[in-house]
């Protein structure tokens, strides 16, 4: 079960154990009755998230195919440069970045995954040098604010290119009317 709700109340038992009660509008009561039947549960809480536009991953989409087409750069190179200017470092649980070192003469930007952002530091072991990056966060992972970033990103990158984008304003209807769907 997923759902979206907030901590209404939070309290501890006489033994000291923590508990929480959810405000959970939209929840499916018939499988939280069955749950509560369940005994031991695997719970995850997080902050919420407001996901992207599948019309703006779509058209995220089409501008990395006319950067592409203008460049003769493969669809997994400009997405990659994409999220190396606009997009967002991944992190482990603690916040820490996570590091990759590579062969400095493999061409990570033709990665499928991970996406990478290179960084000044080196290692030389024997004949070869190694360079440290970090990872990005995949599109894919994006809330509508990053993914706006990334949209806006691309497409600034394509009229400097003298590619056709959709007017800015048709661009914000298209995160606006996401925002409705999603409650925003």
């Amino acid at each position: 079960m997923k759902f979206t709700g907030r901590i209404k109340d939070m309290g501890r038992t006489l033994g000291g154990i923590p508990v929480v009660t959810l405000e959970c509008p939209g929840m499916d009561t018939g499988e939280a009755l069955g749950l509560s039947q369940a005994g031991l549960l695997d719970v995850e809480i997080r902050k919420h998230r407001e996901r992207r536009s599948l019309d703006a991953n779509a058209y995220y989409w089409v501008l990395v195919g006319k950067i592409g087409k203008a460049t003769g750069d493969s669809r997994n190179h400009v997405h990659n440069t994409m999220l190396d200017r606009y997009g967002e470092l991944d992190r482990m649980p603690d916040g820490s970045l996570i590091p990759y070192c590579i062969r400095d003469d493999i061409d990570y930007l033709e990665f499928p995954f991970p996406h990478l952002k290179p960084t000044q530091k080196t290692l030389s072991k024997g004949d070869r040098l190694y360079r440290w990056y970090y990872q990005i966060r995949g599109s894919s992972e994006y809330n509508t604010a990053e993914m706006s970033r990334l949209i806006e990103g691309a497409a600034g990158e394509c009229r400097e290119m003298g590619i056709e984008t959709i007017p800015p304003e048709e661009l914000e209807r298209m995160m606006a009317a996401y925002g409705k769907k999603a409650g925003k």
